[in-house]
């Protein structure tokens, strides 16, 4: 036996005691005997007795009451510091404590006794412990949703709309979603008139005229002329970003100067180059299958809902207040930023975020329990995320949204997300090895339902084939 694992084997160990301190807490109590005390102390003045220089004295041989003179305070705050901090994590390691955060000890307010054992004790907040339930055969519902020839002719026509050209709109009338051209005065309460010359203004329930929100600006411009002016006013809101017009009146004068409505673009070669397809045969052929892959996709992320749903109503644990406060609050802030980011007004987002908060404590125990439940059954699983599935799964993110991989990894690891994405593959790895065994029930959808999906499915499929279309005619004009 070597000289270190004699002296381990015969040194003093700590006595702790560990109590239930309420949900996920536990009251660690850690009594430091004396004999650990002194060998702590013996050691810390034998390293200090090497170097230490003391007048009168050569290096290393000044005796131990003058260095216990000259550095006692500072070598028992060195001794205190390192014996609370190995105490508290050999508790913590040694009675297998799994932490959610680090302890809160107040090392300051304790002291070295002159004699005797330094007792302390500290909380801190664990895992969760709970039994996970049956994970085999869980009931899921598989709605079978269809595309329809309806449905492929109403995304042919929206596809239309998106690739289509604003024309005049001779000797007509202002309608709905129109865009008109216009010369506007703004006459803004204690500010001089501001005139705004060849501008142009969508024709929509909620506009702008310049900078200046219009709620209902469809009902002033539908059914007028070209040469006709129209008239309104405005309550600008106390908290609207721009201050100049902050809580003030504007009145608003728009004369109109052109129509345009938005011509949908023909169905003929020029279309179909465009969308990567050489007819409308091809072209209905592409827009169903991109349809009932979203729409697949949709029914698998009803079915992993379902999933997280039968975990969390049939595992039951409690979760410490002060964590689930501090997940809620960190909710709250991305929702405020989404809001902020979709440019409501302060006032609107304020409206928002007060039906906001009454669901988020729950939705924060429910994300902060899913988190829990899914790490146990990966933990079961004994399921992984390796580096090269990470990269993997960044270099398919990286193509869907134009980036380059690596420049997509580095942003992750500077905002910190990186982690979070490992853990959301390894969550979605987990789902699918529940879907694997469970029992899934193919049903049929509620029409209303079916309509609702495919209508939304449609728009984001026409918006991403745009998108495409305009981001490879950047990188065209770009180059």
């Amino acid at each position: 036996m070597g000289e270190d694992e004699s002296k381990e084997s015969t040194a003093p160990k700590n006595m702790v005691t560990i109590e239930e301190a309420g949900p996920c807490k536990k009251k660690v109590s850690v009594e430091i005997p004396q004999e650990a005390i002194k060998g702590a102390t013996d050691e810390q003045y034998k390293t200090l007795g090497k170097d230490a220089a003391v007048p009168g004295f050569r290096k290393g041989r000044a005796p131990r009451r003058l260095l216990e003179k000259r550095f006692g305070k500072e070598i028992a705050e060195q001794v205190k510091l390192k014996l609370l901090a190995d105490a508290s994590d050999s508790a913590i390691k040694d009675n297998d404590l799994k932490p959610l955060r680090d302890p809160d000890i107040d090392f300051e307010k304790l002291e070295l006794p002159d004699d005797g054992a330094l007792k302390f004790d500290f909380e801190i907040e664990v895992r969760p412990e709970f039994d996970l339930p049956e994970l085999e055969g869980i009931p899921v519902n598989k709605t079978k949703l269809e595309v329809t020839d309806e449905q492929v002719n109403a995304e042919i026509e929206q596809l239309q709309k998106w690739s289509g050209l604003w024309a005049p709109r001779e000797g007509g009338e202002v309608e709905l979603d129109d865009q008109i051209v216009a010369d506007a005065v703004l006459k803004t309460e204690g500010a001089e008139d501001e005139n705004l010359n060849n501008i142009e203004i969508s024709v929509r329930q909620n506009g702008f005229v310049g900078a200046i929100p219009v709620e209902k600006l469809d009902e002033v411009l539908i059914g007028a002329k070209t040469g006709e002016t129209k008239e309104t006013s405005v309550e600008v809101p106390k908290t609207y970003f721009k201050e100049e017009y902050r809580g003030k009146k504007v009145d608003i004068q728009i004369s109109i100067k052109d129509i345009k409505w938005l011509k949908p673009a023909e169905l003929n070669e020029d279309l179909f180059k465009r969308f990567g397809v050489e007819d409308e045969s091809q072209l209905r052929e592409k827009i169903n299958d991109n349809l009932q892959s979203r729409l697949e996709q949709q029914s698998r992320q009803d079915m992993t809902r379902q999933i997280y749903r039968y975990m969390l109503d049939n595992t039951d644990f409690d979760l410490p207040t002060d964590i689930v406060a501090d997940q809620a609050a960190s909710l709250l802030q991305r929702q405020y930023t989404s809001l902020l980011s979709q440019g409501l007004s302060r006032e609107q987002i304020e409206e928002q975020m007060g039906k906001l908060r009454s669901g988020t404590e729950q939705e924060a125990k429910d994300q902060l329990k899913t988190f829990f439940i899914m790490d146990a059954v990966a933990d079961k699983f004994e399921i992984d995320v390796g580096e090269e599935e990470i990269n993997g799964h960044i270099a398919q993110l990286a193509m869907q949204r134009g980036q380059r991989p690596e420049r997509m990894r580095e942003q992750m690891v500077r905002n910190d997300s990186l982690a979070q994405f490992r853990l959301q593959i390894r969550e979605n790895k987990c789902v699918a090895k529940l879907l694997e065994s469970a029992k899934i029930t193919e049903v049929k959808p509620k029409k209303k339902k079916v309509k609702k999906a495919v209508k939304k499915v449609a728009k984001e499929t026409a918006e991403k084939t745009v998108k495409k279309r305009v981001t490879r005619t950047r990188k065209k004009t770009s180059n």
